[in-house]
């Protein structure tokens, strides 16, 4: 994977858009769950506002009941379009409305993801397309669950595939082979973005229900920045209960 750097341009402005839709298949009101007091959106907003080199946060919804707590904690919501079928659909309306050399999708279901990590997508995106980031798999279990996305790369720290199913496939287990899990968070430049929805849907992208896909198969270059920080993806009620554990156990996540 690309290790991250300091790059030239750091002059250029970020935005970061937080995409928040109450209807969910594994977890419908997912954004207003809550996690140590306090709710998943707001977990992500404050992660998002630590960030050094983002100009603006917003949170992109299409629920007043979201729109709503956003408001009540000092966040800047706004109302987008019920008919977006991904968040980076979501993150094109919010990027027609603020311009911005750079966007970044925040899915805003990795509560613990410091906000130094997102400053470290940027600076290690460069001037690639599209960036995202990447852990370790910390156990077994994670290979082969399907709610953890799983990324291979190239030589060059170039996204080669994404899947939901144990990739690579570890025939020769003599050969070591770090195996990569795929962090929720994309970095855009403003035009890769519009680019990007101006595509169809793919066919892998709708097998694997993995929208990064898209750009995968139409050869939109995807930077993987490496990243040590152990992030927990909420995408199931079975996941926040595992998230509250930790909180309890380690408090300094608070």
């Amino acid at each position: 994977m690309i290790e991250a750097k300091s790059h030239p341009e750091s002059f250029m402005t970020t935005i970061i858009v937080i995409p928040a839709r109450w209807s969910s298949s594994r977890f419908p009101g997912k954004p207003l769950a809550m996690l140590g007091g306090k709710p998943l959106i707001q977990w992500a907003w404050e992660r998002a506002m630590e960030c050094k080199r983002a100009k603006k946060v917003v949170v992109a919804t299409d629920d007043q009941r979201i729109f709503d707590v956003v408001k009540g904690f000092g966040g800047e919501p706004l109302m987008t379009k019920s008919s977006h079928l991904s968040g980076t659909d979501r993150v094109a309306e919010v990027a027609a409305l603020y311009q911005a050399d750079r966007y970044i999708n925040f899915q805003g279901d990795e509560p613990f993801l410091p906000g130094k990590e997102i400053d470290r997508l940027i600076e290690g995106m460069g001037a690639a397309p599209i960036a995202t980031l990447a852990r370790k798999l910390m156990e077994d279990s994670e290979r082969k669950n399907p709610n953890v996305v799983k990324v291979v790369c190239d030589v060059d720290g170039f996204a080669i595939y994404f899947s939901r199913a144990p990739i690579p496939f570890l025939k020769n287990k003599t050969i070591n082979c770090s195996l990569l899990a795929h962090v929720g968070i994309y970095a855009f430049s403003s035009w890769a973005l519009q680019k990007f929805i101006s595509l169809p849907y793919g066919i892998l992208e709708q097998v694997e229900s993995l929208e990064q896909l898209r750009a995968i198969e139409n050869r939109i270059p995807i930077r993987v920045v490496s990243t040590a920080y152990q992030t927990v993806a909420i995408d199931t009620p079975e996941d926040l209960s595992k998230a509250d554990q930790m909180l309890k156990h380690n408090k300094e996540l608070l």
